[in-house]
């Protein structure tokens, strides 16, 4: 049966099914080779979209911006102070009135419940460029990224993910793998686990796709035969500087190392959403440095600058599956 996903929202990965999902895999595919090759496709010239930010980023509004423009649409971009939503107007009320003058709204803050509430009054579709809860739009970003380093043959692989499962990487990961066949493995502290009922819901929908889910303290268990690593930032954009040493002693266990990716298969990857804390080469890694003594958080230098490590692939590949959301969307 075609795939058409015209006026939807992008919200969350669950509310996608697997055929949905593979669709815009594909789509994504078919966008990024006819970048590289210089081929025009102004499918959707002449529609405006507007990116509403409540939290900065880099990646995600270049992806909005130079995806949109490739294909040929108009983009505003509305930075945190830029915007009344939540301040002197009401989500309800600022919904009604960009669904008035745009044909789509990307959407990047904290709680899910304001980008369900945008997508339910707009009128028009509605992009979850991040909230505390999901990601999921780098999840498409990530299974290109992984399709492209394992021949588009991505059933079966085991992928696992370090650090804290509860935040919006490790249980939109969790999803995605869920939905796509992949063998996915949380490892981290138990309470940083994610909820038992998203645990429960996931076991289901990997049931139905011939795949696993698991949560595990070991690490050795969980890299061994891995061939996907992943892991993301300790501390998420919005959380009180208070909390970095108690993260620091909570996952430093979970450091993703030259010695964890020796336990994978040869063939591993390793992945990471950006941006990451793998030098001191930053204000706040030169910080921590000062303060707790920790020169490397999440991940060792030596597997960010590795052979193993596709993180800039990944970045690249958001451009091209935002693109592919859009297009899905609004044509």
């Amino acid at each position: 049966m075609p795939v058409n996903l015209s006026g939807q929202s992008y919200l969350r990965l669950l509310d996608f099914t697997t055929d949905q999902i593979d669709y815009l895999l594909k789509l994504s595919k078919n966008f990024k080779d006819l970048k590289r090759t210089g081929t025009p496709h102004r499918y959707l010239e002449g529609k405006n979209i507007v990116l509403l930010f409540q939290k900065t980023s880099t990646r995600t509004r270049c992806a909005f911006e130079v995806g949109a423009m490739d294909l040929g649409m108009g983009v505003t971009y509305l930075d945190p102070g830029s915007s009344q939503m939540g301040k002197k107007e009401s989500i309800e009320d600022t919904a009604r009135v960009l669904g008035r003058f745009y044909d789509g709204i990307e959407f990047r803050g904290f709680d899910q419940a304001d980008v369900e509430e945008l997508a339910d009054k707009a009128g028009v579709p509605v992009w979850n460029g991040l909230t505390d809860m999901w990601h999921p739009t780098q999840m498409l970003a990530d299974a290109l990224t992984v399709q492209e380093n394992f021949n588009y043959d991505i059933k079966g692989l085991k992928f696992v993910f370090f650090g804290d499962l509860k935040n919006n990487m490790g249980r939109s990961l969790m999803v995605m793998c869920a939905k796509l066949g992949m063998n996915f493995v949380g490892c981290g502290p138990k309470d940083c686990w994610m909820d038992e009922d998203l645990i429960k819901t996931c076991e289901q929908i990997a049931a139905e796709n011939g795949c696993t889910v698991k949560c595990t303290e070991d690490v050795k268990e969980a890299a061994t035969d891995a061939d996907v690593i992943y892991t993301d930032v300790w501390v998420s954009m919005g959380e009180p500087d208070e909390v970095w040493e108690q993260r620091i002693k909570q996952l430093s266990p979970y450091r993703v190392t030259t010695e964890i990716m020796a336990m994978a298969k040869p063939t591993a990857i390793f992945l990471h959403c950006l941006p990451a804390f793998h030098d001191t080469n930053t204000t706040t890694g030169a910080d921590i440095a000062k303060r707790f003594g920790v020169t490397e958080m999440e991940v060792e230098d030596a597997v960010f600058e590795s052979k193993q490590s596709k993180v800039f692939d990944e970045a690249e590949n958001r451009m091209h599956t935002i693109k592919a959301v859009m297009y899905a969307t609004l044509q």
